[in-house]
């Protein structure tokens, strides 16, 4: 029988936000295990698809399933113990051989702007170009605002905000819990709330994949669960997988506990930003286990899955300009 107290091996993708993320985790098991040496946690940085390909379009080259694969083979051929993900970026679709082991505790789930010139979104003057490399957030923004262009942005976090202080963009939309762990919240000029843009399935929570065959090791990973995060991020991707979705898809997903219920919150938007879709489903929370597959039933019914299908995938040009 294996301790992992004694050594355990973590695998993350080299960005600074994922060794943020990666740091969080390590905490959180010191926090559980005291007795725990931080010397016996080694980890390996693993550099995804993704990572290497900075250019294309997540859409055209695999979606963001291409920020994991990497790592999960790791965990497969036994090179490392678990790899630290970022649950929006992760398929909805769990593989056969891997599991999320544990969950921590979900962060700020909103989306936040860094302007230029620190300005609101509502501030921004008409035709400014604001970058972002989310289908979901571009159908968002312009259904909030079809005066503004959206030029297509990627890489991690200090490279796009490097793009912005160079003034490639007017203004730039990034997940504030990133900036958070990364301690650039205090660059937010505006927050989104959910009413203006709900979230992609997840956004906020850090998952830790392991072979979901390694009974030993899910034993060890239980103390740092957060089953609140776990049990409202499974709802949110228990959608996406009854309507066979994508995370890049422009679906925006949030499930929140309110008192004793569970809210679920859906949004599904066409690639010119109009809206297809809009409902919220609300149960007790102990009744609440089938409130995602019936919020994808209900999209099913009224969407239908051949437009599901369509969004899968922008065939234009990502750059719009009104």
């Amino acid at each position: 029988m294996r301790n992992f107290k004694q050594k355990l091996i973590i695998g993350t993708r080299a960005s600074r936000l994922a060794l943020a993320q990666t740091a969080l985790f390590i905490e959180a098991l010191l926090n559980a295990y005291p007795d725990m040496s931080r010397d016996a946690i080694i980890v390996k940085t693993i550099k995804t698809s993704g990572d290497r390909n900075q250019t294309d379009r997540l859409d055209q080259i695999g979606g963001k399933g291409l920020f994991a694969k990497e790592i999960e083979k790791e965990i497969v051929n036994g090179e490392i113990d678990v790899g630290v993900h970022s649950m929006k970026d992760m398929p909805a679709v769990d593989s056969l051989e891997l599991s999320i082991g544990c969950w921590l505790e979900r962060s700020d789930h909103r989306d936040g702007l860094i302007s230029n010139a620190n300005l609101s979104f509502q501030e921004l003057d008409a035709k400014s170009v604001i970058g972002t490399s989310s289908i979901r957030r571009r159908s968002q923004l312009i259904n909030l605002r079809k005066d503004i262009s959206i030029n297509a942005l990627r890489g991690n976090v200090d490279t796009r905000i490097d793009k912005l202080n160079k003034n490639e963009f007017d203004a730039i939309v990034l997940s504030i819990a990133g900036l958070k762990r990364l301690s650039l919240d205090h660059m937010i000029s505006y927050i989104f709330s959910d009413d203006e843009i709900l979230p992609a399935s997840c956004q906020g929570a850090v998952g830790i994949q392991m072979h979901s065959k390694n009974d030993e090791l899910s034993t060890f990973l239980s103390p740092v669960n957060d089953s609140k995060t776990e049990r409202l991020c499974r709802l949110e991707r228990d959608v996406l997988r009854e309507i066979n979705a994508n995370c890049n898809s422009p679906i925006g997903l949030l499930a929140k506990e309110i008192n004793n219920n569970v809210i679920l919150s859906c949004e599904i938007f066409d690639h010119a930003g109009q809206k297809i879709y809009e409902n919220k489903l609300e149960e007790l929370k102990d009744l609440s286990n089938d409130l995602g597959k019936k919020m994808g039933q209900d999209i099913l019914a009224k969407v239908g899955q051949e437009e599901i299908d369509k969004l899968y995938k922008l065939d234009n040009d990502f750059n719009y300009t009104p």
